[in-house]
């Protein structure tokens, strides 16, 4: 009789708890998650459970699944401070602290992080999981270039084959994209691949600025009328070989497309100084 009475408590807590979930709307799960993370982190002590909490009552849910990305990502994550005696830069960044030597010769330290394989394999399944299940989706698309990039550091070979595949796909099947499950237009899809293109040029490493070309060559064949795509195989003369004639051409094409555009107007003045001062030399 005691035992029974105990199955009976046992299963009427767990369904209250399963009723109180239900009755929690996905924006108070939200709620409670980001005021929880800013007390412990985005993978404190906490964060798993109230994820499995809110993915059982919400399953369609997006942001349930966004946040359990950023847990396994984040939990697999460590950084450390590391000298890179030469360099100036690592991964487009200066040092995080410069340290002297015995000999008294400045040793630039870099922030690098690392990662888990097992925990970064999860925090990629969790978005592959939703990339099937919502193939118009962008947000898990994106965060699945941004972990890889993050990843790879200077060799980013997957999170470029991501995105071309993504570019392959749009402009074969055109599809109906969403945003964090608003619709978008292609001039989003296109700002969203501009910003990657920035994050290769940025890394500064010589695959990183190969895919950045390779990239915005695909898109300005795509979108000839962009002025982005135009002036990055501009920035990719100018400052990946040194080439500032070849740039020069690319930035007065973007120019003619438009006259308003910043960047081209910009770096044509700086090349057009540095042959200026060249000429002087002479």
């Amino acid at each position: 009789m005691i035992m029974k009475r105990l199955t009976i408590l046992i299963v009427s807590v767990l369904a209250c708890a399963a009723a109180f979930a239900q009755d929690t709307t996905a924006e108070e799960f939200k709620g409670r998650y980001e005021r929880l993370v800013r007390n412990v982190g985005y993978s404190g002590v906490g964060v798993e459970t109230l994820l499995d909490r809110w993915e059982e009552a919400w399953p369609e849910d997006q942001a349930v699944h966004v946040a359990r990305f950023n847990y396994y990502f984040l939990k697999s994550q460590r950084t450390e401070i590391l000298p890179k005696p030469g360099q100036k830069r690592f991964l487009g960044n200066p040092p995080a602290m410069t340290l002297k030597d015995n000999d008294g010769n400045d040793i630039p330290y870099f922030e690098e992080s690392f990662y888990d394989d097992d925990l970064f394999g999860e925090a990629i399944r969790v978005l592959d999981r939703q990339i099937a299940g919502h193939p118009a989706e962008l947000r898990y698309r994106y965060l699945k270039v941004t972990a890889l990039l993050a990843y790879e550091k200077e060799h980013p070979d997957m999170a470029a084959a991501e995105l071309k595949q993504l570019i392959e796909h749009n402009a074969s099947a055109h599809p109906s994209w969403t945003l964090d499950g608003e619709a978008v237009g292609e001039d989003i899809f296109q700002q969203g691949i501009g910003e990657y293109c920035y994050q290769f040029f940025h890394t500064g490493s010589p695959d990183s600025y190969g895919y950045f070309r390779e990239i915005s060559e695909r898109m300005n064949k795509l979108y000839p009328k962009n002025p982005v795509f135009i002036d990055n195989i501009g920035s990719y003369w100018q400052v990946a070989e040194g080439n500032d004639k070849q740039a020069a051409k690319f930035y007065k094409k973007a120019l003619k497309i438009d006259p308003d555009d910043y960047a081209a107007r910009r770096n044509l003045q700086i090349i057009e100084k540095k042959q200026a001062a060249q000429k002087k030399k002479k």
